[in-house]
């Protein structure tokens, strides 16, 4: 299967994240372009998550240790782990979410 991103439609889940779906039988991956400024609020869930910063400045906090995340640095988060966050620039973010949100679908 080959997927052109950009004919993928965006969804804004949380204000200011816009992101591009794609799902494998076992993961979710999200293309994200977040508006400076937006808030990723404090939650969990049962998926194991990483996340690629592509461009910008993203503040994310896993389980109260706050780093500064830019081009290059990836975060993974284990499942069941709190974790927020906030756009310090315009951001590009990829996510990949194992097994896939099928609330995301």
């Amino acid at each position: 299967m080959t997927t052109d991103i950009s004919t993928i439609e965006p969804k804004e889940l949380i204000p200011g994240f816009k992101g591009r779906f794609v799902h494998t039988e076992n993961a979710t991956i999200v293309f994200w372009d977040v508006a400076a400024g937006s808030v990723l609020p404090l939650h969990s869930h049962f998926h194991e998550q990483v996340t690629h910063v592509l461009e910008g400045r993203f503040e994310l906090s896993i389980d109260g240790d706050t780093r500064v995340y830019e081009n290059g640095l990836v975060a993974v988060i284990s499942g069941h782990v709190p974790h927020e966050g906030r756009a310090l620039t315009d951001c590009k973010l990829i996510d990949v979410f194992c097994p896939v949100r099928e609330e995301y679908r």
